[in-house]
């Protein structure tokens, strides 16, 4: 399994992912799941990818070469020459879906699933930032101001704080540290997401990026963060006051009167029990 999350602010993006693959417990390797496209001055892009480590391979060695047959451009459209991030975005759909009609149907026989996803995003000169999520079947749809952010994998545990937190005003090193403490949570709560980290911001309309990092775990600010998280969750935690029956000690005691504020139970009745 793995777990990737893309954010789009309005100061820039936000890309994240793991590195662990594993095909059962005794089987577990490393491998990169984001890969940089970049043309300085021109564009930025970042792909992400999930699922079938043999299919999100495939797709990445392909998109660099894939060409679009477009009727309203004279010239076949590739990430490199896309004129917009949604061009880009339909070559990689289209890689998607070379690789399942080479591959699809034998893995079919073989009793496995055609199984990837991606989050792909970034900017190309002459436009705004763009974040996309791509599936299986080479369909993407495209984050927003009410859905910021986007995660493929193992996103469950993660997902909490992002919501709370993530917003398009979010300054980028903030969301920056969002998204560590969402990968820390998943680290926490789930063995098939491991370390290191990839991790890359992109400024807005700089069309490239120098804040591109392998996180270890021998890391200062990553393992500084996962202690003060830890740390600072149990301290809210104790703040808060036990449950209380009534309100003799509190102005929020647990049990208060309403239509509902009895469960329902049983009263075991020995005369009843007689007959």
């Amino acid at each position: 399994m793995t777990y990737c999350v893309a954010v789009k602010l309005n100061a820039g993006l936000v890309f994240l992912s793991d590195s662990r693959t594993n095909a059962g417990l005794d089987q577990i390797s490393t491998f990169r799941k984001m890969i940089v496209y970049e043309k300085p001055g021109d564009r930025f892009m970042c792909l992400l990818s999930a699922g079938n480590l043999s299919i999100s391979q495939s797709v990445r060695e392909i998109l660099q070469v894939e060409q679009l047959r477009d009727p309203d451009s004279p010239e076949a459209v590739t990430i490199w020459n896309a004129r917009s991030m949604f061009d880009a975005a339909r070559v990689l759909g289209s890689a998607v879906r070379r690789v399942f009609e080479r591959d699809g149907e034998s893995l079919k026989r073989a009793g496995v699933d055609f199984n990837v996803s991606m989050i792909f995003g970034g900017q190309i000169q002459g436009e705004g930032m763009r974040l996309f999520q791509m599936y299986s079947a080479g369909n993407f749809i495209e984050a927003t101001s009410e859905t910021p952010f986007f995660q493929i994998g193992e996103s469950k545990y993660g997902k909490p704080v992002l919501d709370r937190v993530i917003q398009p005003d979010t300054p980028l090193d903030e969301a920056a540290k969002c998204v560590l403490v969402s990968m820390d949570s998943t680290l926490k709560s789930n063995l098939s997401v491991g370390l290191p980290l990839d991790l890359a911001v992109y400024e807005a309309n700089r069309l490239q990026s120098d804040k591109i990092t392998c996180i270890d775990e021998q890391n200062p600010y990553f393992r500084m963060l996962r202690s003060s998280w830890g740390q600072k969750l149990r301290e809210v935690f104790d703040g808060i006051e036990h449950p209380t029956w009534d309100g003799s000690h509190t102005e929020v005691p647990l049990l208060c009167s309403g239509p509902r504020s009895q469960p329902l139970k049983k009263i075991s009745n020995a005369r009843e029990k007689l007959i």
